[in-house]
């Protein structure tokens, strides 16, 4: 069983890398929708800007790599809040669990919303507003299974139901994720993955909010209501391709000493509608309870004022502490992460979760 899976990764992952490696078109940047997908709401993975897509584990994979949600043999809760672009009042608030089933499978369910404020309703007869306002929605959830396939394998899928709406115009769809993860070497220092992320039907908007009155003008004057057909749009699909690897800095009598680690993680993102990216971080913890890690976007012209087509400029770091409370190992840790931007004043992320 454990040799078929591995030739299927690879299989999986030769169909893949040569779309992948020649994917990333900026000409097509604007041409999808549900971005939302994009924004990464975890605190302790967008803290080295999502680079542990190799090593990433419980809620927060759902989001890199479902593969990692099957790590949780118990149960673990997850709420985060992101104050997204500082200055712009729009906040994403996410929550969500993974509970074990059985000795090997992971199931999940997580809620992400954001929040973009009131805006003011303009027409063209009032193009200045002043007769209402009106609140965007953006929220999906997803349903994932996950499985501990050997204690090197794991693999998993995600199903995300997607809704985009304002009082009269809505577009609603579904997105699969489909990941594994590979963890080898003489202390499970090695870590490999790849995933799957937004593949899905493409989704229209509808609703009244498309139609118009019209004039006509045929022996008599009579209005006429009109519909205004919305065009399709296409989901942000991708592939991330990550590694990491683990240094542990103190040896003992079983030749590792884990008080102290240091662990290298990389990720390339092949995007389908706009540059890919590369993903690199770096995180260091004292036995997993306190950890520090730092992060870097790396995309084509990212680095030039002029050149840049995202609003962040590559860095990001964070900080996590997670306690433990009873003697079975449940915990309680508390993630921050920020993401430097320009303009705005960054992206502020902040989580709780409790491991039972």
């Amino acid at each position: 069983m454990k040799k078929q899976i591995i030739i299927s990764s690879l299989v999986l992952a030769g169909l893949v890398l040569p779309n992948a490696l020649n994917a990333g078109n900026p000409e097509r940047a604007g041409q999808a929708g549900a971005g939302t997908l994009l924004i990464n709401p975890y605190a302790r993975s967008s803290g080295w800007a999502g680079a542990n897509s190799a090593k990433v584990r419980g809620l927060e994979a759902q989001f890199l790599n479902i593969a990692g949600t099957a790590f949780t043999r118990k149960t673990e809760v997850l709420f985060s809040r992101t104050n997204w672009l500082q200055g712009t009042q729009i906040y994403m608030n996410s929550f969500g669990l993974t509970q074990g089933i059985g000795e090997t499978g992971t199931i999940g369910m997580g809620f992400v919303a954001l929040n973009a404020g009131k805006i003011d309703i303009t027409t063209e007869d009032q193009p200045e507003g002043g007769i209402g306002v009106f609140n965007p929605s953006f929220y999906n959830l997803s349903f994932s299974y996950a499985k501990m396939f050997s204690d090197n394998i794991f693999g998993g899928i995600n199903v995300k139901l997607i809704s985009e709406q304002i009082s009269n115009v809505a577009a609603r769809g579904v997105a699969f994720d489909a990941g594994i993860q590979y963890h080898t070497g003489k202390y499970d220092q090695i870590h490999i993955g790849i995933a799957l992320k937004n593949w899905g039907p493409k989704m229209r908007y509808q609703g009244d909010g498309l139609t118009r009155q019209a004039a006509v003008r045929y022996g008599s004057n009579y209005d006429l209501t009109l519909l205004n057909r919305s065009n399709s749009f296409e989901l942000p699909a991708l592939v991330n391709i990550g590694g990491a690897y683990d240094i542990y800095l103190m040896k003992d009598s079983t030749g590792v000493k884990k008080t102290h680690r240091v662990t290298l993680a990389g990720t390339f993102t092949s995007n389908s509608f706009t540059y890919d990216n590369y993903l690199a971080g770096i995180e260091y913890g004292w036995k997993d309870i306190v950890m520090v890690r730092g992060g870097l976007l790396i995309e084509k012209g990212i680095f030039g004022v002029a050149t840049r087509r995202t609003v962040y400029t590559g860095p990001t770091m964070g900080a996590s502490f997670e306690l433990p409370f009873t003697e079975g190992k449940s915990t309680f840790g508390f993630d921050y992460s920020y993401r430097f931007t320009n303009p705005f004043g960054g992206t502020h992320s902040f989580g709780l979760r409790v491991n039972l």
